[in-house]
């Protein structure tokens, strides 16, 4: 597998995210970082963005779903930005960090980072 990297970092949303009353009444901010992986050599030689990961396109998806979402758990909202990544046929793998930065009082924030592969790739 190629080890070009298309990522956004630090992707600031607003969303219900959380399992106490509070979260579930008050949007709070929400932190997401993805990484994608996928073969940059033919957009590269192209120089055409038809070739390559829209990260601007991602991104709006990638708000959208956690604006959306309305999950519990970090864990599960992190499993649906994967799925979403994982939809557009160059992706081969992603790893998706989501942090809520209230989520402890006294720290920076608290969070999950999950590496998925595509199906039709070996599991490294």
């Amino acid at each position: 597998m190629r080890k070009d990297r298309v990522f956004i970092e630090n992707l600031h949303i607003q969303a219900i995210l959380g399992v106490y009353e509070w979260e579930r009444q008050t949007p709070q901010e929400v932190i997401v970082s993805v990484s994608v992986y996928t073969d940059t050599r033919r957009a590269a030689r192209l120089d055409d963005i038809t070739g390559c990961v829209n990260y601007a396109e991602l991104a709006d998806e990638i708000r959208t779903l956690v604006q959306q979402a309305r999950r519990y758990t970090v864990e599960a909202l992190a499993e649906d930005i994967a799925r979403l990544c994982l939809r557009r046929p160059e992706v081969r793998k992603a790893t998706v960090c989501v942090r809520k930065p209230q989520a402890i009082a006294g720290a920076e924030s608290a969070g999950v980072e999950i590496e998925r592969h595509h199906p039709r790739t070996a599991k490294a």
